[in-house]
């Protein structure tokens, strides 16, 4: 498999990072990202200033670098952000230091910012829906509701915003289940030798919020009807079969989606990105020697691709044990065109 060797004039660099970068999220010109101290600890959330500078958010103290882990002293470990479509601050918490480790009681929420105050307006607790070796990784909305993916235990989260009830569906579902990941070429390893897997990871939901489309980390793509996954009274067996097999995807670090409905999709096995059409044509957007492992990916309301090459398969987790991260690392830009789809964010 030979992999890119020609940088593309589309791919504009904009946010340079002196440490692993995986999430990256704009609201009303100012940009946020997350850091999953996969390379080093540190910051976990900050913004991002014109000048370099990066501020914590909420706060210093939610920031803090503790080794209890005690998540009423701040985040536990954040694996991602996005602004949701009511223009506030969304933060995951997988709840457990890291994939594999237990789960800290009280550490999986989902943490809601005021970008105006910096204030902590809600936290939304989600041990009813978590098992001892959740992962909790990435989360999307659809009117009152939010669906999250869990890569730890493979499942969804389905979370009721306005009364902050929790539930599991597809609970060890095979179109949840990973399989070993693959970058540039190589089967992953952690540092024990074994094959890393990623269960459920990245989700996007249409723009008419009819379906949700979700897959581990090693592909492939399913999707469901999101009034099966919305409906409390459904049982496991109805839930499970309503999903449908969409593509065969590869190792996938993020995804986006926009107003007309075409999934983004970063393939990290060859260092390029991915379009899926809603009629499941798939085309390569772009490819690019720079692109190694983008992550979550974010559509600006100008239009712009923002997609973090946050280079995970390079961290000692997922590289044996070594640390080969190349610094710094970029978070790249590019049109694709389109907005977001409003669903998702404004």
């Amino acid at each position: 498999m030979s992999l890119p060797t020609t940088q593309d004039p589309r791919l504009q660099p904009v946010v340079a990072n002196d440490r692993v970068c995986t999430g990256v999220t704009t609201l009303d010109g100012r940009v946020f990202v997350s850091y999953p101290g996969a390379d080093s600890p540190g910051i976990q959330v900050a913004e991002a200033l014109p000048d370099g500078r990066r501020v914590p958010w909420p706060d210093e103290s939610w920031n803090a670098v503790r080794d209890d882990h005690r998540p009423d002293r701040g985040y536990v470990h954040v694996n991602g952000l996005r602004a949701g479509p009511d223009g506030r601050l969304w933060i995951i918490d997988a709840g457990a230091p890291g994939l594999g480790w237990p789960q800290v009681p009280g550490g999986a929420r989902l943490i809601v910012v005021d970008p105006a105050t910096a204030a902590v307006t809600r936290v939304y607790d989600l041990a009813a829906a978590v098992h001892d070796t959740s992962y909790v990784d990435d989360v999307r909305f659809n009117g009152g509701t939010a669906y999250l993916t869990d890569a730890g235990a493979p499942g969804l989260i389905v979370l009721d915003l306005a009364s902050g009830a929790a539930r599991r569906v597809l609970d060890g579902h095979p179109s949840t289940v990973g399989r070993p990941l693959v970058a540039d070429g190589e089967v992953l390893h952690g540092p024990d030798g074994a094959e890393v897997v990623v269960h459920a990871d990245q989700l996007e939901v249409s723009p008419e919020g009819r379906h949700l489309y979700y897959q581990p980390a090693s592909g492939g793509l399913s999707r469901i009807e999101t009034r099966w996954l919305d409906d409390p009274g459904a049982t496991p067996e109805t839930v499970a079969a309503h999903v449908e097999p969409w593509v065969d995807t590869p190792t996938t670090g993020g995804t986006a989606i926009d107003a007309a409905g075409t999934i983004y999709l970063s393939d990290a096995e060859r260092r390029r990105v991915l379009t899926i059409t809603p009629d499941r044509e798939v085309a390569t957007l772009v490819a690019d020697p720079r692109l190694v492992w983008v992550d979550a990916m974010w559509i600006d309301a100008d239009g712009d691709l923002w997609l973090p090459a946050a280079q995970l398969h390079r961290t000692p987790g997922l590289a044996g044990g070594e640390q080969r991260v190349d610094y710094p690392v970029w978070i790249y830009r590019m049109s694709v065109g389109t907005p977001p789809a409003p669903n998702d964010h404004a």
